[in-house]
């Protein structure tokens, strides 16, 4: 298959054109400083989206962990990028959450994900919960208190880098899904015990997948601290993992397209009821109950937007034209 065919071009020029629209309205002033600040956040929480859908909606593993690698990523980059507040610093910082994600990931994968369900769920709630305890209890964490004056990441705007990651997760998420290892993911999420009948090692698969998402959950805690620039360890709790939860389930488990619409919408819906106040909660929360009652499976399910859909329906209606044409000539 060529690199470069007209699909690959057509993304090419969505995602050349969304950078250009963010930067163009970023220069006009139509998105200031609130409004940046909500997009850095929707870009972050897409990231930890993206990375949650291939555990949870790919290879069907119900994990409430997310929030740990997060923290594993934003202290790594917090404590990292302090000591040395160069470029430097800040890739080192970013290596060492993915490296540390990775063996934690490894370590308690192997074990975990023979378990099934709410078991599962347990168990990856209380890993979180691990290192959330850890990190309160370690004196490079400047335990409670958490970490301030992290220094700001200026090399260039944290929306383009922000920007940056999320495609470069995508694209890793993408190419996984539809590689052999993917498809032997999506088949054990299908039915495990068929996948292991026929050779699949359905730990090994189950493992890389959380792996690569505990991984992008790190990034998304790296880029966290260094736009904040103060990180606390309740920043990483349980009900982090839970919104994490919300985007993944509201969009569709199992799609791409469904993880960024729900982070943006979300995101926008978050900005939006700031002056409710107390009630900004309540709103949130009917919000999302009406939504799941109307469309239980979120709202793609697992559809994805792909020009090569739009393509072949176009190709197909030529086609009937054509044949259609023949049979009034004949």
């Amino acid at each position: 298959m060529k690199l470069f065919n007209r699909i690959n071009a057509c993304w090419l020029a969505l995602i050349i054109g969304s950078f250009a629209l963010l930067a163009i309205l970023i220069q006009a002033g139509i998105i200031d400083s609130l409004y940046e600040m909500t997009l850095v956040s929707i870009g972050i929480n897409i990231i930890l989206g993206l990375g949650l859908n291939l555990i949870l909606g790919v290879s069907g593993q119900f994990s409430l962990g997310h929030a740990g690698f997060m923290a594993i990523g934003a202290y790594s980059l917090g404590i990292s990028y302090s000591q040395d507040p160069t470029l430097k610093g800040f890739v080192i910082g970013i290596l060492i959450g993915l490296v540390l994600s990775g063996i934690v990931a490894v370590l308690v994968g192997i074990p975990t994900l023979r378990l099934k369900g709410d078991y599962l769920a347990i168990a990856t709630l209380g890993v979180a919960e691990i290192i959330r305890v850890a990190i309160v209890n370690m004196n490079i964490t400047n335990g409670a208190a958490g970490l301030s004056g992290i220094p700001l990441f200026e090399s260039i705007p944290m929306w383009q880098l922000v920007f940056l990651f999320v495609i470069i997760t995508a694209l890793v998420v993408v190419n996984y899904v539809r590689s052999g290892s993917g498809r032997a993911t999506l088949a054990i999420r299908e039915n495990e015990i068929a996948a292991e009948s026929v050779g699949v090692n359905t730990t090994k698969y189950k493992v890389i997948a959380f792996v690569i998402g505990a991984m992008t959950a790190s990034i998304a805690g790296a880029l966290y601290a260094s736009y904040y620039g103060t990180i606390v360890p309740d920043n990483f709790n349980f009900m982090k993992s839970v919104d994490i939860l919300i985007i993944v389930v509201f969009g569709g488990m199992g799609s791409v397209t469904g993880t960024f619409v729900a982070g943006i919408l979300l995101g926008i819906l978050n900005t939006l009821l700031q002056d409710a106040g107390d009630l900004r909660m309540i709103i949130y929360s009917l919000a999302l109950i009406i939504i799941m009652i109307f469309k239980p499976s979120g709202l793609l399910g697992s559809k994805e937007f792909l020009f090569s859909k739009i393509f072949t329906k176009k190709k197909a209606k030529n086609k009937k034209g054509e044949s259609t044409d023949d049979t009034i000539r004949s």
